[in-house]
């Protein structure tokens, strides 16, 4: 049998997930910078990371967005095939941004066009939204929010067939370098490989949500990832970039087939704060 979800019940959902997302850092990013906080070496990245901690603590305590960039909105669906969706589904997860961003003093940050860039939409709409269709009867959405700082950060190539794990991590690296401290470090970093040139920039960005604590299932792909991570913290680029050991909190990486001809290769950044949020209808 279908069960019905309602637009509203969506729109709500989204609400909460919107608010959750900007006023509270998740539980394994806080754990990550306490441990970096403890393992850091360079005095002036402790500190850097103190204030950080400090703000997402006045931040939970008194309702308050962890950043002014209250960010771009991403959904994530993933929608059950025997769910009976009330109403159109983007539409419902618009209203449910719209209610969050006007009713919490949250910035809006939407360009109505982005090259007269002369208006703002003014309830951060629309958002960015990828629907996949799973088992089940259940709806399971993921809010994240990027402030335009990260986002600007990320990067697509298209590599020739012979790109090999050793050239991957040089240009992720080398990215990171390149980018200093514009995407608020220390932060997550998630990487794409395969697919096409915009799969592969969606596999970063889906890379960016698994929690810290989980490492890729697949032993080559789980040690892609612990020495991307290595290479990333060796730059020196350090807590907002003024240097330290400490530059990303975690490098997850997501792939899937691709042409034999193509190597598409993604990266995506995500600050300190790294702000998402997941809830179930």
């Amino acid at each position: 049998m279908m069960r019905h979800v309602s637009q509203e019940a969506i729109s709500e959902l989204v609400r909460r997930l919107c608010l959750e997302a900007n006023l509270r850092l998740p539980p394994d990013v806080k754990a990550a910078l306490q441990r970096a906080w403890q393992t850091e070496s360079f005095s002036t990245a402790r500190w850097v990371l103190e204030q950080i901690l400090r703000n997402a603590e006045i931040a939970d305590r008194q309702g308050l967005p962890l950043c002014q960039d209250t960010g771009l909105v991403f959904c994530f669906v993933r929608l059950g095939r025997d769910v009976k969706l009330g109403g159109d589904l983007e539409s419902a997860i618009n209203e449910g941004v719209r209610a969050a961003y006007t009713s919490c003093a949250l910035r809006a940050s939407v360009l109505a066009d982005p090259l007269r860039r002369d208006s703002n939409t003014g309830d951060n709409t629309p958002a960015i939204t990828y629907v996949q269709i799973t088992e089940g009867d259940t709806i399971e959405i993921t809010v994240a929010v990027k402030g335009g700082g990260s986002e600007n950060a990320g990067a697509v190539w298209m590599l020739t067939p012979a790109t090999g794990p050793d050239e991957i991590i040089r240009m992720v690296a080398e990215r990171v370098r390149e980018q200093g401290g514009r995407w608020c470090p220390p932060g997550v970093i998630g990487v794409g490989v395969g697919g096409s040139m915009d799969r592969a920039a969606l596999l970063a960005k889906v890379a960016l949500l698994r929690p810290l604590d989980k490492p890729h299932g697949e032993p080559a792909w789980a040690n892609l990832e612990q020495r991307l991570l290595e290479s990333i913290n060796a730059t020196g680029v350090g807590p907002m970039g003024l240097g330290g050991t400490v530059t990303a909190l975690g490098v997850h990486v997501e792939y899937q087939p691709c042409h034999m001809a193509s190597m598409p290769v993604a990266v995506a950044f995500d600050c300190h704060a790294a702000r998402h949020a997941t809830g179930v209808l």
